[in-house]
């Protein structure tokens, strides 16, 4: 993370980061996961070294370019220079097969992100941290509680200033409900949430 960084630097700089990268190790395959700006990127490099490319979490789609952006048209540029779909659900398989992806190309692993929740469950379980174990002291169970997790382009500025003045008003109007937002480290994300919250 770098303050303010934009969409074209972090490009170039994955891009020309991944160069020795690949020269050094010249990789068969190149796994890249999700939808950011670093998957995508990763993949474009992968590609420009000779490398396939495996895509993780793939086939997800709103179909409207702009949202969410540019997480929407990362998926799509990664799913063209993909050569084997890892796709969480049987709706992103279906997704992929719409935009002419073989089948025999896409394979439906379940969702990643479930699976590293149902694992960090295990290993909080088994070693609490501190920090864990003071919110836990600082929690009621027996209340309702909201989990609010953000850090999308498209909310900076405005769109945050916006959640943390709903999540303001949520508070004071619903004072038995507990409200947990663990912070992002984007300081685009930190500097409002910070200031208001």
């Amino acid at each position: 993370m770098k303050p303010n960084q934009n969409l074209y630097g972090l490009t170039a700089a994955i891009i020309e980061g991944m160069k020795p990268v690949l020269e050094d190790f010249k990789p068969d395959y190149v796994l890249v996961h999700g939808d950011t700006t670093t998957s995508m990127a990763a993949a474009l490099a992968a590609f420009y070294a000779g490398a396939k490319v495996g895509h993780v979490e793939a086939g997800l789609r709103t179909h409207n370019k702009w949202s969410p952006f540019p997480e929407e048209m990362n998926r799509s540029l990664t799913g063209r220079l993909t050569d084997i779909h890892f796709a969480p659900t049987h709706q992103s398989k279906e997704n992929l097969m719409a935009e002419g992806i073989a089948e025999d190309k896409i394979i439906v692993t379940g969702n990643t992100v479930i699976d590293a929740l149902q694992l960090g469950i295990g290993i909080v379980e088994e070693n609490l941290p501190s920090s864990v174990q003071a919110l836990k002291e600082q929690l009621a169970f027996d209340k309702e509680f909201i989990l609010v997790t953000g850090h999308r382009r498209e909310n900076f500025g405005d769109g945050f200033l916006n959640i943390c003045k709903a999540l303001k008003e949520i508070a004071a109007i619903n004072p038995d409900i507990d409200i947990i937002y663990p912070v992002h480290l984007n300081p685009n994300v930190q500097k409002p949430v910070y200031e208001l919250l």
